[in-house]
């Protein structure tokens, strides 16, 4: 079993390594190959799930060392691979989403000259968060945490020839290098406080770390959560990140990058349990994220966008979650399995409905396209039921669950945490109902020679398959409580509090929904929709428009705050450092000067020199003597 587990991470490696240096040799069956890794990976991935759940709880672990990879002093760190109950939910999705997203994209990149070569960075692109979900320590995690940036870097700017998706990648990667620094210094914090960074002894000393380093590492850790997934205040790449192609959309939004913040936070549970400041910021973090992503999800035409604030709304809620510790973890990961199904569909159905009208993707250019794309529409709908959270589709017993969760803290805190997850949901409901009646309902609102047409087999086939994860996953995971009881080993066992009664909890959530969904068929089910955004709207509407300002904070708190902090370093540079160096340079040459006029070349000057010296050493010698 050993070898299968870095096999898994092997294959999808090896694909991007052959068809990045087989150049165009490989170009006839590029495409090909890398389907087959992300396939062969998957199969491996399917036999581990089958050997682990054989297995009794305490044992589910699969263990392996590779090589020695810093023996440096007293910093001793393997290369080890872990995989265990949490890491083999990851493998399942990233492995499985990502093979319906590579064979998704034979089709929808069928035409474009860089097909191996994209193909050869979706393969890196799963490699390394299989690495990032497999590492049995801090540095692993933290080599694939980069990998994942370096490959949404050439992901989103695939295109690169278009100065927006150049600019877009750019703002991914310096944006996610804020978050990466804290990660960083959290490996830094406790190398120094632990002398290790391994998950197995680290998680065993935190009862004697103190909680200023609990806190401090805590905090780190949910800084480099917010970066790779998109939470306040790291967000802004998110929605510049629909530059590139809409697999990879899918395959960030659903299966890889943005649930990489989760899987952080989840892992590092008995860290953020000892530490309640860190644990507090985490679901304060989420539950602001949640209701920021789905304001700015009302205001945006771009299908893609759309969606994309739908992500970071989300994720939030996985956050806020994971954010209430053991209570939470497993509805968190729940939501981000559903979630992978029923966004990887909505993101493909999205690039289906673009194949369809000519890359074109304001949705008020669609309009009336149910009975032309059948397929998209049914399985769009059916990720669409998914997330608004209808009964008894996935993202129902999900989303549900963390609201309930949050509901059941107690308290204000409980109030305030599950008033904002149901706020979300009713506001959800409105822009995802909006995004429906834009794009398959209403009066067809396309360009001149515009012709929609389904999609072929190659991208309507995972299509359909995720549309039937995002009917049927929620249920599998939720009940019996099954994969609540699959985490155990990993997150612990937790007593669920009962503060609400479960029934009134749905009931309300389901009211709200309804409510959301009823707005949104009142204001654009039966009126014309402009062809341009109009100008005459509110403060309110301007602002989730312009992403609730959320560049201009970034600019005004970090942009221009660094400048600041450059010059004033420059000026210390220059005046301070520079200032003396060149004042004791003068003062050297001046004194030097000065001593040089000494040196006159008279012969007579020298023995006047040397008589005054002797007079003094014969004078000091007569006094000393006379005492």
């Amino acid at each position: 079993m050993q070898t299968l587990v870095w096999l898994t991470i092997a294959l999808p490696l090896a694909g991007a390594v052959i068809l990045l240096l087989g150049g165009k040799a490989t170009d006839a069956w590029g495409h090909l190959l890398g389907c087959a890794a992300v396939i062969g990976a998957f199969a491996c991935g399917a036999v581990l799930f089958t050997h682990l759940h054989g297995l009794p709880g305490e044992d589910r672990t699969v263990h392996e060392v590779l090589f020695s990879w810093v023996p440096v002093g007293v910093l001793r760190v393997d290369f080890g691979l872990q995989l265990d109950a949490l890491s083999m939910c990851f493998v399942l999705l990233i492995t499985g989403v990502g093979a319906l997203i590579h064979i998704y994209s034979i089709g929808y990149m069928k035409t474009d000259p860089g097909r191996r070569r994209f193909f050869a960075y979706l393969n890196l692109f799963v490699a390394a968060m299989l690495l990032l979900v497999l590492a049995d320590n801090y540095l692993g995690l933290y080599m694939g945490w980069e990998g994942v940036g370096l490959a949404s870097y050439l992901l989103i700017g695939f295109w690169s020839h278009k100065p927006s998706a150049a600019t877009a990648a750019k703002k991914a990667f310096v944006v996610n290098r804020v978050g990466d620094m804290g990660l960083a210094i959290a490996l830094m914090v406790l190398f120094a406080t632990l002398g290790s960074v391994t998950f197995s002894t680290v998680f065993s000393a935190v009862p004697q770390m103190t909680s200023g380093a609990l806190t401090a590492v805590g905090l780190l850790l949910l800084l480099g959560a917010c970066g790779k997934s998109a939470q306040v205040p790291l967000q802004s790449w998110l929605g510049d990140a629909m530059e590139g192609p809409t697999p990879v959309s899918a395959l960030i939004h659903a299966a890889t990058m943005v649930t990489a913040g989760v899987y952080l936070i989840v892992r590092s549970g008995p860290i953020f349990t000892a530490a309640p400041a860190a644990q507090t910021a985490v679901v304060t973090v989420g539950a602001v994220t949640l209701l920021f992503g789905a304001i700015i999800g009302c205001a945006k035409d771009d299908i893609k966008k759309a969606l994309a604030a739908s992500t970071m709304s989300q994720i939030g809620y996985m956050v806020l979650a994971a954010g209430l510790g053991p209570a939470g973890y497993a509805v968190a990961i729940m939501h981000l399995l559903t979630h992978g199904f029923f966004k990887a569909g909505l993101f493909l159905g999205a690039g289906s409905v673009m194949h369809a009208m000519d890359d074109e993707t304001d949705m008020r250019r669609f309009g009336g396209l149910r009975t032309l794309l059948p397929v998209t529409f049914v399985t769009f709908g059916l990720g669409y039921l998914a997330i608004i959270g209808v009964p008894p589709f996935a993202g129902y017993f999900s989303k549900d669950a963390i609201i309930e969760t949050a509901l059941n803290s107690g308290g204000l805190k409980g109030l305030l945490l599950g008033g904002a997850a149901l706020l979300g949901a009713g506001i959800t409901a409105f822009y995802m109902t909006r995004v429906m009646l834009l794009t398959f309902f209403g009066q067809r609102r396309w360009k001149p020679n515009t012709h929609p047409h389904e999609s072929p087999a190659s991208m309507t086939a995972p299509m359909i398959v995720l549309a039937v994860g995002s009917v049927g996953a929620g249920a599998l995971l939720a009940i019996g409580n099954t994969l609540e009881h699959w985490l155990e080993p990993v997150v612990g066992h937790h007593e669920a509090a009962h503060v609400y009664p479960a029934w009134i909890i749905t009931v309300t959530a389901l009211g709200v929904v309804a409510i959301g969904i009823a707005v949104a068929y009142r204001q654009y089910a039966n009126h014309n929709v402009p062809e341009s955004a109009p100008l005459d709207v509110s403060a309110f509407t301007v602002a989730a428009r312009n992403d609730l300002y959320g560049d201009a904070f970034n600019e005004a708190a970090f942009m221009r705050t660094g400048q600041e902090l450059t010059k004033g370093l420059v000026a210390v540079d220059e005046k301070g450092v520079d200032g003396v160096t060149q004042g004791l340079a003068f003062a050297v040459g001046r004194f030097s000067d000065r001593l040089r006029q000494v040196q006159t070349g008279y012969a007579r000057s020298y023995a006047l020199s040397m008589l005054a010296g002797t007079a003094l050493v014969v004078a000091a010698v007569l006094v000393t003597a006379w005492r």
